[in-house]
């Protein structure tokens, strides 16, 4: 892609909170996990670890452990029926980065908002996150730190 389209593409992005109730299909996801994982990383540590929740059941459970710029709610909170269709979780793995890797976490999360907003994909990056509740919830390994959630869909308004 040409260096004008990448700068097209970050003046054109705009968090979306409003999403429309239509799958985001999973090779998609997969393919936004793999933009984050060649995201750079300090030292080239690599530490993040991404979980993809695209599962129905799950995804109103994830809903509820994330805050939605909650000094402008309701107006921040999308209604039941402009929800996410899919999350990413994103991981630190402190057996690999014993402190920080939060810069590395910012490079990825980057990394899959302009890769999905190229496919047409909106998002909301949360870093307001009930992490106890959700790692909980995905049985996620006490040596992982939540750091932030990707929520995804496809966009339902226009900021």
């Amino acid at each position: 892609m040409p260096h004008s389209n990448i700068y097209q593409l970050i003046l054109s992005r705009r968090t979306i909170r409003r999403f429309q109730q239509k799958e985001i299909p999973g090779e998609t996801l997969s393919e936004l996990v793999q933009a984050a994982r060649l995201a750079p990383s300090g030292s080239n540590l690599q530490p993040l670890t991404s979980i993809i929740v695209n599962r129905k059941e799950l995804l109103p459970e994830v809903f509820f452990t994330t805050r939605w710029a909650g000094y402008i709610t309701p107006k921040g909170t999308p209604s039941p029926e402009e929800r996410p269709t899919a999350y990413i979780v994103v991981l630190i793995n402190r057996n690999i980065r014993a402190a920080g890797g939060y810069h590395d976490s910012g490079a990825a999360m980057m990394s899959m908002i302009l890769a999905a907003w190229e496919k047409g994909i909106g998002s909301c990056w949360i870093g307001s996150v009930e992490r106890e509740q959700l790692a909980a919830l995905l049985a996620i390994p006490a040596h992982f730190e939540i750091d932030c959630v990707l929520a995804l869909g496809y966009p339902a308004e226009q900021p």
